[in-house]
């Protein structure tokens, strides 16, 4: 690759976004591509300390906009530290969440203004958007099922929160599908984790010209 190129993946609670990811980090480094896999909120060590407090299943009284300043603080310092360096030394970036969350989170789950939303992304990223958003989607009641049958999985914040929110919360996903469907593919998360791998091994692999 002459430059980086910056996949995120996104999807509602229990989408399975991390096992996929786990599963295929070994078959890119067999291609030989040199590959950063990165999280939000967190990635860096600034970021790590801000998810903590937006996380904390004790910070229940957090306002929405606290939340939404907080996630864009973390973006930017992950972004400048961690993102775009390894952009630049052409690396393929895998993010598990980036921009589309607040928008489907705090625009959609949280009904905060969505160009306020749009205004801070930019301001963050420098109008940085991925070049590929793979976003897996489940029924929100099966996510959320996944993990509480997860005893491994952290159990955070949102986890907790109403069904009304994650059902949100996907309709603002599946807006933003809509909305930007060359940027972003909807990938079935309800099937086997063998048959998610292969796919997004797949739509990864066309987007980047890779032979299969």
């Amino acid at each position: 690759m002459s430059k980086g190129f910056l996949v995120s993946l996104e999807g509602p609670e229990g989408a399975g976004k991390t096992s996929v990811l786990e599963a295929l980090l070994p078959i890119l480094q067999e291609k030989g591509v040199e590959v950063l896999t990165t999280r939000e909120p967190g990635g860096v060590l600034i970021g790590e300390k801000i998810r903590e407090v937006i996380l904390d299943p004790s910070h229940t009284q957090m306002d929405a906009k606290t939340e939404l300043l907080l996630y864009i603080a973390s973006r930017r310092q992950h972004l400048v530290e961690k993102v775009l360096p390894a952009l630049e030394a052409g690396k393929l970036v895998i993010m598990d969440r980036f921009i589309d969350s607040s928008v489907a989170y705090q625009g959609f789950g949280r009904g905060l203004d969505i160009d306020s939303i749009d205004w801070l992304n930019k301001f963050a990223t420098d109008g940085l958007k991925p070049d590929l958003t793979l976003y897996f989607d489940i029924e929100v009641e099966e996510g959320l099922a996944r993990i509480a049958a997860n005893s491994d999985r952290e159990v955070n914040r949102l986890d907790l929160e109403g069904l009304d929110l994650h059902k949100k919360v996907r309709q603002g996903y599946l807006s933003l599908l809509d909305k930007e469907g060359n940027r972003i593919v909807k990938i079935d998360a309800s099937l086997s984790l063998e048959q998610v791998v292969e796919t997004t091994k797949d739509i990864l692999f066309d987007r980047m010209g890779l032979a299969k």
